[in-house]
């Protein structure tokens, strides 16, 4: 099943369909509404992330090293969506 949604024109460069299997329950709390008029899109309709904190931070051991990693906060994101990211490419 696929649903057509309606868009403002600012992102008409984005397919309107979108299959039911790849959409998420809405949640009321408000955290997944993304404000657009903070968010500066390129051309491509892309925006560039920006950390805006780091949340923990790990050390994996390997055999012969180890690699040190951080939990990010991303710029218009819930702290629920938080990534790992090796520390060298913070």
């Amino acid at each position: 099943m696929a649903y057509r949604l309606a868009s403002p024109p600012n992102i008409s460069g984005v397919h309107p369909i979108f299959y039911v299997s790849i959409l998420k329950r809405y949640h009321g709390d408000g955290d997944y509404i993304i404000k657009w008029h903070s968010i500066v899109l390129d051309k491509d309709l892309q925006y560039e992330n920006e950390p805006i904190a780091i949340l923990d931070r790990d050390v994996r051991k390997l055999r012969t090293k180890e690699i040190k990693s951080v939990k990010v906060q991303w710029k218009h994101r819930p702290v629920e969506e938080a990534t790992w990211e090796t520390e060298k490419n913070m």
